[in-house]
């Protein structure tokens, strides 16, 4: 019988001296990902603004697909006659598909949660929906992702010691029957650390998960309105107790100071959709820290949005043209702020992994701090 070890290995090639940081390889059924990574988010099956192609072209090596979206609008049923999202979106490399627990938790005035699982409604036109951890998986397998992500419930910032273990423990609950119910050994279930802010509940909900035979592991919960300090408090604590020879997902977390100080923590993956959705708003990474096209001071700047970026953006159009494009209105400004922040996150992650494997990642690292 063919288990996920058929399919899925994690390698360390090479760590830090000083930090947690390592650099890896996680092979999956549609290809090998050299960690740390970045995932770029694809919503709806799309990243926003961009074609799959213009995706590719960012070096992205896998992108997540969020399973809550996908299961109200196109349809598990319609995405697996295509072929699976793989088939459906025209993407050949690998996908992870989280479990809808987290945007579930953002309906909190349209949703009721059980023992069983969460009734909600669609909040676009009030249709019924029930999702427990057995549905979860079986739309996730529908989906055909590479990784799929076990059904949780995420605590609120901020919420009361009670609230956070109830939801901790439910989620632990809720661990053993996807596990019972997911059958696809092609795709990977990780299990997800919750318990809110609270240390001891991290503590015990890493030790549950880590009991639990899977290809990697994820830290869920952060990024939900806490301070960044208690943010970063949360991660540091948790990733070291997580398997050493298996990745680890740090969940909804992109900025690029929060990626280098995730991978000091010893974080493998990332995913945020905030390099696309700066960039509708007009913001870009650079080297430099953010900027903002709109600004006079690229009225006349005939240079690239960031001059270490080798991005299509940054070698065809100047920050003026961009700017022009947004002030008007024009959506390819979108399109070439979102390829330039995606491409700028992925590369960094490149960058950092050679630092790792170079033995350099202390120096570049704090260079790279300084500087945002």
């Amino acid at each position: 019988m063919q288990t996920h070890k058929d399919f899925f290995n994690f390698k360390v090639c090479a760590k830090s001296n000083t930090t947690k940081a390592r650099a890896g390889i996680f092979i999956t059924p549609h290809g090998a990902i050299e960690t740390p990574v970045f995932m770029p988010v694809g919503t709806n099956s799309a990243v926003k603004m961009l074609t799959m192609d213009q995706v590719v072209n960012t070096r992205a090596q896998i992108i997540l697909n969020n399973s809550y979206h996908m299961y109200l609008r196109a349809g598990c049923d319609l995405i697996k006659k295509a072929g699976g999202l793989h088939g459906w979106q025209n993407w050949h490399k690998p996908i992870l598909t989280d479990s809808g627990g987290f945007q579930i938790f953002s309906l909190s005035k349209l949703r009721k949660i059980t023992e069983e699982g969460v009734h909600f409604s669609d909040p676009k036109n009030g249709s019924k929906h029930f999702i427990s951890p057995e549905i979860s998986m079986q739309i996730q397998e529908d989906l055909g992702a590479d990784i799929i992500m076990a059904f949780d419930e995420c605590a609120p910032y901020p919420c009361d010691y009670n609230h956070a273990k109830e939801a901790m423990d439910r989620t632990h609950r809720w661990l053993k029957r996807c596990f019972d119910a997911h059958k696809n050994p092609r795709q990977a279930l990780f299990p997800i650390v919750q318990g809110a802010f609270f240390e001891d509940l991290r503590k015990e909900a890493a030790n549950v998960i880590s009991n639990f035979d899977a290809a990697g592991y994820a830290i869920g919960g952060v990024s939900v309105g806490e301070p960044v300090e208690i943010k970063n408090k949360i991660v540091e604590l948790t990733a070291p107790l997580l398997p050493e020879d298996k990745p680890r997902y740090l969940m909804g977390v992109g900025t690029p100071i929060d990626l280098i100080n995730g991978v000091k923590f010893g974080i493998d993956m990332f995913d945020c959709v905030l390099a696309t959705r700066n960039a509708r708003h007009g913001t870009f990474f650079t080297y430099e820290g953010n900027k903002i096209i709109k600004n006079k001071e690229f009225q006349e700047d005939f240079t690239a949005l960031d001059a270490n970026c080798d991005c299509y953006a940054c070698k065809n159009h100047t920050k003026a043209y961009i700017r022009h494009l947004y002030r008007t209105q024009e959506a390819t400004a979108a399109t070439l702020l979102s390829i330039h922040n995606i491409h700028f996150l992925v590369n960094l992650m490149r960058n950092i992994r050679k630092s790792i494997t170079e033995g350099t990642f202390e120096e570049y690292s704090d260079k790279l701090l300084s500087k945002f």
